[in-house]
C-alpha cells in the first residue's frame, strides 16, 4: 500500500466472557487507506461484524476482553475515554447497519434523526442542521428530500430507509464508513443501487470503507481489496481481482466455487463440507482443518500465521494453492 493508512489494526483479539468464553477474534490485523474499500468476506460467525463493532468500541467492556491495537486517523481507539469516544463515533467513524428498519428509531422523523447526529458533532442551530440534513437526503438520491425529511421510517421503502441510514452516517463528514452487510435485506436491483451510491460518495469525499459481506458478488462490485475471515481470523487477503483469479487458501477457493456464476444453470453447485468450529472450543491447529481437502499433519498440530507476500497479499495456510494456477472459482 503506497498511501499512509487511515486505519491500522494489529493483533486484535475479542473474547466474550462467561461460563464458556468465546474467542470471537484472534490476531486480526490490516491497514486501510483513505479512498479505499476493503471487504471482509466469510460465512456467518467468522468475525466480520465483531471486527466492525470493535473499531467503534461497541462491545460491552464488562463482558468482553479486547486485546491488540486499533489506530484510526492517528488516534488510539482502545485508549479513548467516554468523551473522546463520543467525538469519535459519528465524527471520525460512522456505521451503516444491516437492517435499517431496526437501526432507525420508529418514533422519530427521518430528518430529526439526521439533525440529532449533526448537532451532536457541530455547533450549529436547528435551522442550519435542518438545511444540512435535507442536503444529505438529496445527496443520497432520496427523491423529494424536503418532504422526506418529515417522514417516519415506516413510510419509506427498504431502499429509501437504507439511503436514509447512509445520510445519517455521513452527515458529520466521517473519514471511515463501516458497512455491515448493508444490502442483505434488499432486492437485487436496490442492492446494486446502494453499492453504486457508496462508490459515488466515496469518489466525492475520499471516504475509506470497511464493507462486511458474505456475498462474493457484492464484494466484487464495491471492494478494492478483500480479507477472507474464518473462525475469527483473517486467512487470506489480496486485491479483489487477484483473489478471484488466484485464491490461495482452500477456504477462499471453496467460497468462490460455491458462488453462483455465469453458466451455472444445469450444473451442481459446489459446497464446503462440514461446519465452522465452535469458537468456545477451537482446535490447536488450523480451524479449517476438518473441512480442508489439503489437510496434513502439520495443519492439525499448529495453526498457521498470516504470511504476507506483498503489502496487499497474505495467506494463512501450511499448504496454500499455487498462486500461478487459476482456480475453477475464477469464473465468479
Amino acid at each position: 500500500m503506497n498511501r499512509a493508512p487511515l486505519v491500522s489494526v494489529r493483533k486484535l483479539g475479542v473474547e466474550f466472557l462467561g461460563d464458556r468464553p468465546v474467542k470471537a477474534l484472534a490476531d486480526v490485523g490490516f491497514d486501510l487507506a483513505s479512498g479505499e474499500t476493503m471487504a471482509l468476506l466469510g460465512e456467518s460467525g467468522s468475525g466480520k461484524s465483531v471486527t466492525l463493532r470493535a473499531l467503534l468500541r461497541l462491545h460491552d467492556p464488562r463482558r468482553t476482553r479486547v486485546t491488540g491495537t486499533i489506530a484510526v486517523a492517528g488516534e488510539n481507539v482502545v485508549a479513548m475515554d467516554a468523551a473522546a469516544l463520543r467525538r469519535y463515533r459519528g465524527g471520525v467513524v460512522a456505521m451503516v447497519f444491516q437492517e435499517p428498519g431496526l437501526a432507525l428509531d420508529p418514533v422519530f422523523r427521518i430528518g430529526d434523526q439526521i439533525v440529532e447526529a449533526i448537532r451532536a458533532h457541530a455547533s450549529v442551530d436547528r435551522t442550519a442542521a435542518r438545511r444540512r440534513a435535507i442536503e444529505m437526503l438529496d445527496r443520497v438520491h432520496i427523491p423529494q428530500a424536503e418532504r422526506r425529511f418529515d417522514a417516519y421510517p415506516h413510510e419509506l421503502s427498504g431502499g429509501l430507509k437504507q439511503r436514509a441510514m447512509i445520510a445519517i452516517a455521513l452527515a458529520c463528514g466521517p473519514k471511515l464508513l463501516l458497512a455491515d452487510e448493508p444490502t442483505t435485506a434488499l432486492d437485487a436491483t436496490v442492492q446494486m443501487q446502494i453499492l453504486a451510491l457508496l462508490r459515488e460518495l466515496q469518489r466525492e469525499t475520499g471516504l475509506a470503507i470497511l464493507f462486511v459481506t458474505h456475498d462474493v458478488g457484492a464484494a466484487v462490485e464495491v471492494a478494492d481489496r478483500v480479507a477472507v475471515m474464518y473462525a475469527g481470523r483473517i486467512v487470506e487477503e489480496n486485491d479483489v481481482g487477484r483473489l478471484l483469479a488466484h485464491p490461495r487458501h482452500p477456504y477462499t477457493s471453496g467460497l468462490l466455487a460455491a458462488t453462483v456464476g455465469p453458466g451455472q444453470r444445469g450444473r451442481p453447485l459446489s459446497t464446503i463440507t462440514g461446519a465452522p468450529p465452535d469458537l468456545a472450543r477451537l482446535p490447536e491447529g488450523c480451524a479449517f482443518a476438518t473441512r480442508c481437502p489439503r489437510v496434513g499433519a502439520q495443519c492439525v498440530a499448529r495453526a498457521p500465521g498470516l504470511e504476507r507476500a506483498t503489502p496487499s497479499s497474505a495467506v494463512a495456510c501450511w499448504h496454500p494453492l499455487d498462486a500461478a494456477s487459476p482456480q475453477s472459482a475464477s469464473r465468479v
